[in-house]
């Protein structure tokens, strides 16, 4: 990505609606969201949340696929994992403990819930 690119992801997340759409996204995982569903939870016409997707797609943090009648929005992992990478590289004077493991920064677990995300959950192995 290009200094444009990040500055336009970033700009898709700047507003309280796509942030909201974005988070809903990270935690559906790879099973994605039909754009019918993101409307309903956030209580927006069908339009409008359609302007919001366009702009998280055009910012290459989300990206979409037709199933049937749906339209099924799903996190970009390359587009956000780069955003992050961007967002950290040669963070926090040498000391990357300041922020946390990207993933886990805010509440110690995969998810923006609390609740370990579900790609956490298939990559333990140790059997607990």
């Amino acid at each position: 990505m290009t200094q444009e690119n990040f500055a336009r992801a970033l700009g898709a997340l700047a507003q309280t609606h796509r942030l909201a759409a974005f988070r809903m996204l990270v935690e559906a995982g790879d099973t994605g969201l039909p754009a019918g569903t993101i409307s309903r939870r956030l209580g927006l016409a069908p339009s409008t949340v359609s302007h919001h997707l366009a702009q998280l797609e055009t910012g290459g943090l989300v990206g979409a696929t037709r199933s049937g009648r749906n339209q099924i929005y799903r996190l970009n992992r390359n587009g956000t994992r780069e955003l992050m990478m961007f967002l950290t590289q040669e963070c926090c004077a040498g000391d990357p403990g300041l922020i946390g493991t990207l993933g886990t920064c805010a509440t110690g677990t995969g998810s923006a819930t609390g609740r370990p995300a579900e790609s956490d959950e298939k990559r333990d192995t140790s059997g607990t």
